[in-house]
């Protein structure tokens, strides 16, 4: 179960206030993988950087009953000056597991060579997006908050990500913004739409989707 509890956002766009969460109260169910949708600029990246802490509100706040993980994806939860390898160390360290096995497992997933050994603020961003998604994908969450992530890097390491995913999905849920509906449908059951500061949940994820691109086309039409 996550809760929202008179969540708003904002920010200062040109000198004028723009609400990106406004007043949000609702609770996402326990048990169910959701596609968060909305349109370019909606502040999907945002209400995923709440949820995960990492990311203060404007007033309200986030209550939850499980793990939930960063955005996997988001290399602002790493510290540029550290290297790869102590990066996912302090990471180990605040999550309570165990170091050497989250290091042995993030170094062979990323596959980034010698670069894990280097600091972060000379990574690709391909490069912080295999790690930060290796570090995520080695500690076991209820929840797994995920941007756009899994299309990352070649056919090797797509594939590669998607089966540890896959298997991450048999016991965790997760929320999911991506621009591929194939994606959302694989991997969602149910889905929900930042639309003017308010989600709406769908229970069937092709509702969302098509709720989603209903909105996209008015506002195409003007």
């Amino acid at each position: 179960m996550i809760r929202f509890e008179t969540l708003t956002k904002s920010y200062r766009v040109r000198g004028e206030r723009k609400i990106v969460i406004d007043n949000l109260d609702m609770t996402l169910p326990s048990g169910k993988s959701l596609a968060l949708l909305g349109r370019n600029g909606a502040g999907k990246s945002t209400l995923l950087q709440i949820i995960s802490g990492t990311m203060r509100a404007d007033t309200g706040r986030v209550v939850s009953d499980g793990s939930i993980s960063w955005p996997v994806g988001f290399g602002g939860s790493f510290h540029r000056e550290l290297t790869g390898a102590q990066n996912v160390r302090f990471v180990a360290r605040i999550y309570g597991v165990d170091t050497d096995e989250l290091v042995e497992f993030v170094e062979e997933f990323a596959d980034i060579g010698k670069h894990f050994h280097m600091p972060v603020r000379s990574y690709s961003s391909g490069m912080k997006s295999r790690l930060t998604f290796g570090a995520s994908m080695g500690i076991h969450f209820d929840t797994y908050l995920v941007d756009e992530v899994i299309a990352v890097g070649d056919a090797a390491f797509r594939a590669k990500s998607r089966k540890v995913f896959e298997e991450r999905m048999k016991v965790s849920s997760a929320i999911m913004v991506s621009h591929e509906m194939g994606q959302m449908r694989e991997f969602c059951d149910a889905g929900v739409v930042l639309v003017d500061g308010q989600l709406q949940y769908f229970e069937d994820i092709e509702d969302a989707i098509e709720y989603h691109l209903e909105i996209i086309r008015r506002a195409q039409e003007g």
